[in-house]
């Protein structure tokens, strides 16, 4: 059987991982795919960055945890295709998070309204939720 833990367990385990990226995190929005983990260095092209807010994801309910607010950047870094994002600590030093980007709906780990960025063209973060397994 595998393990299963309460609902109270997973938003624990949810809203720990909050703390432990911190406050204030950076957001870089990335052309191509992910390294092969968050210890990797950073691959492809920053094409955003973005200072999330202190506190960026709402409470844990129901073993989920969505983004908090709205998450936009007024103006890209850069041309080219989001393939992924990686969430880093507030310095910028230390990839905390990463995974897939895609167009809403488009099903990956964080989607935004329009994957084919332009320089300084304004763009904005629609759905990014954690959901903790196990239940």
């Amino acid at each position: 059987m595998a393990l299963q833990f309460s609902e109270t367990v997973r938003n624990a385990e949810l809203d720990a991982i909050e703390t432990a990226i911190g406050t204030a995190p950076i957001l870089e929005i990335r052309s191509g795919a992910p390294p092969a983990n968050c210890a990797a260095a950073d691959s492809g092209t920053v094409l955003a960055t973005l200072t999330l807010p202190s506190d960026f994801m709402a409470a844990a309910a129901a073993g989920a945890k969505a983004k908090l607010g709205t998450w936009e950047d007024a103006s890209a870094d850069a041309t080219g295709t989001a393939g992924h994002f990686r969430l880093k600590n507030s310095a910028g030093t230390v990839c905390h998070m990463q995974g897939t980007v895609t167009i809403t709906a488009g099903g990956g780990d964080m989607e935004v309204d329009n994957t084919s960025f332009a320089a300084g063209q304004q763009f904005t973060v629609t759905t990014f939720t954690l959901t903790a397994g196990n239940a």
